[in-house]
């Protein structure tokens, strides 16, 4: 079992940066791939990146790229996401998630169902 808490959201300006961090709980932290995603209201969940177990690759959806940076520091459970550059459609609730590995045959890693264990979100809110 894994638990995964978000924090650091909040209301920036456009233009402005957020450092959101997920604090995580189970053994299988440190070797599963991590995903970010985000809802903003009405719309679908999205994809926002991705980090391997060990942190060498990351990969980001367009809309988050050259923008936002993924890390983890395995020693603390923690994986990060860095948002800079933020923009009013940046808007959402934030969810990182947990990629145990299990096999999913035909499911993409941008694809939630990727994905084991979830967060409860963290709300963004950027200003114009």
């Amino acid at each position: 079992q894994v638990q995964l808490v978000e924090s650091g959201g909040g209301l920036v300006q456009a233009g402005g940066s957020l450092r959101l961090s997920c604090a995580a709980s189970g053994r299988t932290f440190s070797s599963g791939a991590m995903g970010w995603f985000r809802q903003a209201p009405g719309k679908e969940r999205e994809f926002v990146g991705r980090i391997s177990w060990s942190g060498g690759i990351t990969y980001y959806a367009d809309s988050a790229k050259g923008r936002f940076t993924i890390s983890r520091d395995n020693a603390k459970n923690t994986v990060y996401l860095q948002m800079n550059s933020l923009k009013p459609e940046d808007t959402a609730v934030y969810y990182c998630a947990v990629d145990t590995g299990r096999p999913r045959l035909g499911v993409p890693s941008f694809d939630g169902r990727r994905y084991d264990y979830w967060g409860q979100g963290t709300q963004v809110t950027v200003s114009s």
